[in-house]
């Protein structure tokens, strides 16, 4: 799973296109591919882009092992030449990206690859696969460690993930979305994320009895001392002895550092309430109380206007597997091509009849303004590559399909920045993937751009997304010029 050579992780269609370029076009015609979604997951006003470094590694073991060829000879569609070709491919474009962690929005390109017709063709499939995956999981995620409000999120999806990679680069996902912690020892290791658990009610039950099994556990982990309590019943038996081994710990002088109780079933405000009532006569006023049992961020939101004492959440099947919404909609689209006699590109556009699926022509870019007072994000702006703005001059944004719709922003009031960075030049890597734990502190700071109206869990607030004046008349005329008279 870890540095695997994914090269024929592609749809067939990718390879016979190749094929098809091979044979019957310049297969050196340089073209722009764009990666961009449609619509947030969720109902959400936003997304979290996630997958940029497992592209990235993808894109430096791109390579056909003689194996690999040999097998796509005999699936008998590949013609000689073509399967030599392939033995001596290598990715030798450039690829753009808005960094990991990173608060995004429909329409705008997440990844921009310039390239060779064939290599751009080739690199769609597993470019999507990577970026879908990890940024659907990490704005679920986002979803939920905004209702925990301040509590601490772990990740324990790993036995309901589709498949190990699923599990492991979710929790990947997770953690940069806000989680504290995984149950996922693998990507501990792989990502330096850190691991959290406590443990199963198989515990309990091995034992003979229940307060065996909790001063068992103490015994062994003083210092992470969390105690499943519903294994039989949770205010009658599970609570009452997890105190008389907290109790008992502390008659021995054992350091109470990181202690509690973890409900796993039954009614969880109510538990947590009568809980946190008996562990604080007690004297334990504080002990952790945290909660598992399909929690998501609907749930968590209810339990906390329900006054939960809860301030802990093991949160596993609809985080991992984004249950409610298991897909995140990215695709790659033909945006321009080179042209080889004046060295510019030429913009491609794709029509429907339906609005939301015709795309944005031309070597693009993304800039996003701020408000300079509080630092809140107020648009973004999709512009070409070659534009420039001026933060004192005036700024007239207007939406692309409502063109009415129009705001006057004076100089100096606002800031801009640009989103995509070079990643890939020239096939070689020129951009260092930050560690998961600082991705995730970037990732706060992203999220604190947001206006509260767009985090909100329902109906929020969404932030526009238009096109700069030049890109809009560039679009408007490709429409224009597709216009059949019938």
């Amino acid at each position: 799973m870890y540095q695997r050579n994914l090269t024929l992780l592609t749809d067939l269609y990718e390879l016979t296109m190749m094929q098809g370029y091979f044979k019957e076009k310049d297969a050196n015609e340089t073209v722009i591919f764009d990666v961009f979604y449609r619509s947030n997951p969720d109902g959400n006003a936003f997304s979290i882009c996630a997958g940029l470094e497992q592209v990235i590694d993808y894109i430096k073991n791109l390579k056909f092992e003689p194996e690999d060829v040999a097998y796509l000879r005999s699936v008998g569609l590949f013609d000689e030449d073509f399967l030599d070709y392939l033995l001596h491919f290598h990715f030798s474009g450039d690829i753009y990206a808005i960094p990991e962690g990173t608060v995004v929005f429909p329409r705008e390109p997440l990844v921009k690859v310039i390239a060779p017709i064939m290599e751009a063709q080739l690199v769609e499939t597993a470019i999507l696969n990577i970026i879908n995956h990890q940024s659907l999981i990490a704005t679920k995620t986002s979803r939920i460690v905004y209702a925990a409000r301040g509590d601490g999120i772990m990740e324990f999806g790993l036995r309901r993930a589709q498949g190990p990679d699923a599990g492991t680069y979710g929790a990947r996902a997770a953690m940069i979305a806000g989680c504290i912690g995984t149950s996922n020892v693998l990507a501990g290791q792989l990502f330096d994320i850190p691991v959290k658990g406590t443990h199963a009610h198989s515990w309990i039950m091995s034992f003979p009895d229940e307060l065996t099994a909790f001063r068992t556990y103490a015994k062994l982990y003083p210092s992470a001392c969390i105690l499943l309590v519903d294994t039989y019943d949770t205010l009658a038996s599970g609570v009452p002895n997890a105190i008389r081994v907290f109790e008992e710990m502390r008659q021995a002088g054992i350091p109470l550092t990181f202690y509690g109780i973890r409900l796993d079933s039954g009614d969880l405000a109510y538990l947590s309430k009568k809980a946190r009532v008996m562990l604080d006569e007690a004297g334990f006023t504080d002990a952790v109380i945290s909660a598992s049992n399909d929690l998501d961020e609907y749930l968590i939101d209810s339990l906390k206007i329900q006054g939960a004492t809860i301030t802990s959440w093991g949160v596993g099947t609809n985080l991992i597997t984004s249950k409610d919404c298991p897909s995140f909609g990215g695709v790659y689209k033909l945006a321009a091509i080179k042209d080889k006699k004046t060295g510019k590109f030429i913009p491609k556009i794709k029509l429907s009849e339906n609005t939301e699926k015709v795309t944005n022509p031309g070597n693009k870019t993304v800039r996003r303004i701020y408000d300079r007072r509080t630092g809140k994000i107020i648009a973004d702006l999709i512009c070409l590559v070659d534009e420039e703005f001026s933060e004192d001059k005036p700024l007239l944004l207007f939406d692309p399909i409502e063109t009415w719709k129009k705001t006057h922003l004076a100089p100096g009031t606002y800031r801009m920045r640009e989103l995509l960075i070079p990643v890939i030049q020239n096939g070689q890597c020129i951009y260092h993937s930050p560690k998961v734990m600082e991705i995730r502190d970037y990732c706060k700071e992203e999220l604190n751009t947001l206006w509260e109206e767009s985090r909100r869990l329902v109906n929020p607030h969404e932030i526009h997304v238009d096109l700069s004046n030049e890109l809009w008349h560039m679009k408007t005329q490709l429409l224009d010029s597709y216009h059949y008279d019938g």
